[in-house]
């Protein structure tokens, strides 16, 4: 392992706005996270596989009355995104280093009110890993609030079809849906939302360089 990644290691151990649970010990944050963490009692947005957590700060930015958790295994990236927010004093920006598979040990239902999917791993030959198939939305479910909504952005063909097929499978409920993002952007889109859009991760950036057309699609799960 380079020095880099263990003094990011080392250096994300002291940053306050990111938390390490411990296997098999309970997490004194579940349930806690608006008032332990943010103070408040305003909406949580989860960005999943948040890798350096560009959305995340980048929400955080936009909507100082949301508060924002990247959730991601590895340390070396998270370490980017919580050193940024922690310099730009984004007091509305958290991240929770673990795998999405535990995602329910470390929040009560209903805590959570939307969840973002940003270019996640489209896992071509393992389609029960990818992050919207049923194993995980039935786990999103839980502690998303009623009504609550996941946004899926990604450039894969393979992961944005499958996540089409089980949202009509299971009778979730479509609320947008953008093969191509930019090119179907609404014309009176809020400019909010297009400042949103337009938050570009490290993927988006290197795979749109080499034409990928980016897709988007937000839905709500079915009561």
């Amino acid at each position: 392992m380079g020095k880099d990644k263990l003094k990011r290691f080392a250096a994300i151990k002291t940053f306050a706005n990111v938390h390490e649970p411990v296997m098999g010990e309970p997490f004194a944050l579940k349930g806690k996270w608006r008032q332990e963490v943010f103070g408040n009692n305003n909406p949580i947005i989860l960005e999943l596989g948040c890798g350096k957590g560009e959305y995340a700060v980048g929400m955080g930015r936009h909507f100082a009355a949301q508060n924002f958790i990247g959730v991601d295994l590895k340390g070396n990236r998270i370490y980017i995104g919580a050193k940024e927010a922690l310099e730009s004093n984004l007091a509305n920006v958290a991240f929770l280093r673990t795998r999405i598979d535990f995602i329910l040990d470390y929040f009560e239902e209903g805590e959570v009110d939307e969840i973002w999917l940003t270019f996640s791993d489209p896992q071509p030959q393992k389609a029960r890993k990818r992050l919207s198939s049923p194993i995980f939305t039935a786990r999103y479910k839980k502690i998303l609030k009623p009504g609550g909504i996941i946004h899926m952005k990604t450039d894969s063909d393979v992961l944005f079809d499958y996540t089409l097929e089980q949202i009509e499978e299971h009778g979730h409920h479509m609320l947008a849906c953008y093969p191509d993002l930019y090119a179907n952007l609404p014309a009176d889109l809020d400019t909010k939302t297009r400042e949103i859009f337009h938050i570009k991760t490290y993927y988006e950036t290197f795979f749109s360089k080499r034409g990928h057309v980016i897709k988007y699609c937000k839905f709500r799960l079915k009561d």
